[in-house]
């Protein structure tokens, strides 16, 4: 019996995570810039791109209605086949403005083990990619995937897994297996090509680099640079020059490198070779002064060659390989020889590392005509690139650190952020940066504007692909920070895409110590209109008993720690709310008046505060007093009944909200 798996639409105003990508949106006094696109419209952006140039495999017809059927499909194929692209793609699709886009990473911390039903929200799309799992890991994971795949069912999401090749699958989970094989290698360049909008011709370069067995994103990089040769190429070469310009650039270039570096021998040479290599395209005038830059932080001699008598720029860069375009931008005569430089010197002068970052953070803070942000972002992510190449990613999250604890202008923030970022987004790395944010946001010490920089990688890089991860960095943000709500927004506006998160978020804090710092946290999470607004088949987040228990620790815990004056507010808006929502109106009453009964030796001051905020709230309330003084009556009667007295007459109004008791 086949599954039918309807999706419904929970909150259609909000943003909703999906995919990955460079990341451009800021949060924050000095990151404001209300001009960038939002990082997840980037993501979406990237896997609409991904659909475009995406092949389809043999196999993506049958796992596309299986999903649609099921709900769950298991995805088995060779590496390289683009396993992964195919799942997300396949996720993308069933994007209908409900619940969250999220990788599950069972073994992380604050991550739900796999059979836990709570890792599921309505309408949430799953991605469970186990294609580099070890044989332990895949058997741990299989014993969980059918109590996984129940709760999927039940919540109308979807779930694809992509299994570790060669591996075994229980019988019972065959039925959702389908195996993807590579399309042909031709159509997926072609199509690489023609996104880019690159005209194919057939020609012996491809033919030869065909030859050999290639993964996806082999042959998509060799795309991407045939589009990259054709750009700076001149008017008379053609599609042929372009590839075999392509093919050199995969070549080791190591001992021409050598050869040149060992030829340029005076600093001011190496210098400069090395700012062409880490500011490849830009204009002239931006190499030259970052050029004079590195030098000041590497305390070189200043040249006492009379200026006039000095080699000038176009000669220095013909001795290092490079020249000075038309248009004034400085590029190396060869395709991604930058990359063979940076390479270079990072691998065989260790000693220039660390004042390669200090220059990094200096370069970043100049302005000028030329310098814009997506270069200073291509700075940032060519030093990056060696950290994370050269296995040394702890290495750059200390830089990140040291950019915004030091006195950081608004463009170190944000280099400090772009690090992090291409961190985060790194394959092999990855993991291991969530876990450092983590221990950042949970037990050290933030110094300087490093708060606000995590805030924002939280925001709109972790929570795109893992927002149940995010979800708890920003919590422990939000406990911790103080003159400040940046973490407490980001906060709120993650579990305003999600009940489930909401409902996660409602459970730790139940599990806390409720201290002040937490309470603050509470109130504004525990907003009435998404606790009462249906969800799935009308269910709403207050008709679930969890959720109840939740909202009446929360709110005891308000009432005996919190002034009045700070919760007033809050109270105010689920007293508005009850005016109007009928049942889920009741529900609201309830737990307040649940709260305050269980407030001990304060359960009489309890009852007297929520009664006079009622009566406060009358004087705003959007749909007229004498319907909001209903409500207080509703209120005065529940009070009533749990203190055990008969039907009370209701008193006069009241002009403050403090003091009497009902």
């Amino acid at each position: 019996m086949s599954e039918h798996i309807r999706t419904r639409v929970e909150s259609p105003h909000a943003p909703m995570h999906t995919g990955s990508g460079d990341l451009y949106v800021t949060i924050g006094t000095q990151l404001q810039d209300p001009d960038r696109p939002t990082f997840r419209r980037l993501a979406d952006d990237h896997l609409a791109w991904l659909r475009q140039v995406l092949v389809a495999p043999a196999g993506m017809g049958a796992a596309r209605h299986k999903l649609t059927d099921t709900g769950t499909v298991i995805l088995d194929g060779p590496p390289g086949s683009g396993r992964t692209s195919v799942a997300r793609v396949l996720l993308r699709e069933y994007d209908l403005g409900t619940g969250v886009f999220h990788e599950l990473l069972p073994d992380d911390e604050d991550e739900l083990s796999l059979s836990n039903p709570a890792l599921v929200g309505n309408g949430d799309r799953l991605l469970l990619d186990l294609s580099a799992a070890t044989a332990i890991q895949w058997a741990a994971a299989r014993a969980d995937l059918s109590a996984l795949r129940k709760a999927v069912h039940e919540q109308y999401a979807h779930l694809v897994v992509v299994m570790p090749h060669g591996h075994s699958l229980d019988p019972d989970l065959q039925h959702y297996r389908i195996k993807i094989d590579p399309p042909d290698g031709l159509q997926v360049l072609q199509r690489h090509l023609r996104v880019h909008g690159v005209p194919y011709e057939p020609v012996p370069t491809v033919t030869a680099f065909l030859a050999e067995a290639r993964s996806m994103r082999e042959i998509a990089d060799f795309a991407d640079l045939v589009r990259r040769s054709r750009e700076v190429a001149g008017t008379d070469e053609g599609f042929a020059q372009w590839c075999a310009a392509a093919r050199r650039a995969r070549d080791d270039r190591r001992a021409e490198i050598t050869t040149l570096a060992a030829k340029l021998r005076e600093g001011p040479q190496r210098a400069l070779l090395l700012t062409v290599a880490m500011l490849h395209g830009a204009h002239a005038d931006v190499v030259h002064r970052a050029t004079q830059l590195l030098l000041h932080t590497l305390k070189s001699p200043p040249e006492d060659q009379p200026l006039l008598e000095r080699k000038d720029l176009a000669e220095r860069l013909s001795e290092t390989s490079a020249s000075i375009g038309p248009d004034g931008h400085v590029h190396f005569t060869e395709l991604d020889y930058d990359a063979a430089v940076r390479a270079h010197f990072w691998d065989h002068m260790p000693d220039l590392r660390q004042p390669l970052g200090t220059w990094v953070a200096r370069s970043v803070e100049s302005t000028g005509p030329y310098v814009s942000r997506e270069l200073r972002n291509g700075l940032v992510a060519r030093l990056a690139e060696q950290y994370l190449r050269t296995g040394r990613g702890e290495g750059l999250a200390f830089l990140a650190e040291n950019w915004s604890t030091t006195p950081a202008s608004r463009s170190r923030l944000e280099a400090a952020v772009h690090a992090l970022t291409c961190g985060l987004n790194d394959p092999a790395q990855g993991r291991n940066f969530r876990q450092w944010i983590y221990q950042w946001c949970a037990q050290r010490q933030l110094k300087g504007e490093f708060a606000q920089v995590l805030v924002q990688v939280c925001a709109d890089v972790i929570a795109a692909s893992h927002p149940d991860q995010a979800l708890f960095r920003l919590y422990h943000l939000a406990r911790r920070e103080r003159d400040t709500t940046r973490a407490l927004q980001a906060l709120v506006d993650l579990v305003a895409t999600s009940s489930r998160l909401r409902r996660r978020l409602l459970d730790r804090l139940e599990r806390s110590s409720l201290s002040p710092a937490e309470l603050r946290i509470f109130l504004p999470v525990c907003d009435p209109e998404p606790l009462t607004a249906p969800y799935d088949n009308g269910r709403a987040l207050i008709d679930e008993n969890g959720a109840r228990e939740s909202l009446t620790s929360g709110w005891r815990a308000v009432l005996k720690g919190l002034p009045g004056a700070t919760w007033h507010p809050y109270a105010e808006r689920w007293l508005h709310t009850a005016t109007d929502t009928g049942h889920c109106g009741d529900l609201l009453l309830d737990l307040l008046v649940a709260a305050a009964d269980q407030c001990d030796d304060q359960r009489g001051m309890a009852f007297a505060a929520l009664y006079a905020s009622a009566r406060a709230a009358e004087r705003t309330a959007p749909h007229g007093t004498a319907r909001a003084a209903l409500t207080t009556d509703r209120l005065l009667q529940k009070i009533s009944t749990a203190q055990g007295l008969g039907r009370l007459t209701v008193p006069a109004p009241m002009t403050s909200t403090g003091g009497s008791t009902p």
